[in-house]
């Protein structure tokens, strides 16, 4: 059995990409940053707490945990929730480049493996008309750093560079696919 520790539709999306038979349970767990935390050591921190999490209301089973931290110039960027904070994290990258760290931990039992993987997006320099036309269209406002990539915030980047592509969708699925083999899972 696998369990996807996320409420997330875009987590859920992308591994019914590999054509698993798996069940999404939500953790509860507190996703405040550490004073002083970086973004990778977070989102490390939040995938396997997710995990831990689920794994003891689902003995047995492999849990997948994952967590994504956005990064622009020192500051770490949640998931806007509204509106005008999706317009102000977009201005304040317009320009420079995000750091999206999306970590993932499978864990069954006390078994854990975990990776990472970074992407960095290189934002265009944005007008403010350009950026609020784009919240009212995509309505980013539950994704970290108020980007759909794969949507209508891919038009927002001038590039793109990353290991994997789904990383920045929020679940890296060549990082997955590497921890489920160390369960004895193959695929395809």
């Amino acid at each position: 059995m696998i369990v996807l520790a996320s409420s997330s539709p875009y987590r859920a999306e992308l591994l019914g990409r590999l054509r698993l038979d798996f069940e999404k349970l939500s953790p509860a767990i507190d996703e405040s940053p550490a004073a002083g935390e970086s973004g990778a050591d977070l989102a490390r921190r939040l995938a396997a707490a997710k995990a831990a999490a689920v794994v003891r209301q689902r003995p047995g089973a492999i849990v997948i945990g994952s967590d994504q931290v956005a990064e622009c110039r020192g500051r770490l960027m949640g998931k806007p929730g509204a509106r005008d904070a999706a317009i102000e994290q977009l201005s304040f990258c317009s320009g420079a480049a995000i750091v999206f760290h999306t970590a993932v931990t499978l864990r069954r039992d006390d078994e854990e493996f975990s990776g990472l993987i970074p992407t960095t997006v290189h934002m265009r320099r944005l007008r403010r008309t350009q950026i609020e036309r784009y919240v009212e269209a995509d309505r980013p406002l539950d994704c970290a750093g108020a980007m759909k990539s794969e949507a209508l915030g891919i038009s927002l980047a001038e590039r793109v560079t990353s290991d994997d592509p789904t990383a920045l969708i929020g679940l890296p699925l060549t990082l997955v696919v590497r921890l489920l083999g160390r369960f004895g899972m193959e695929l395809p």
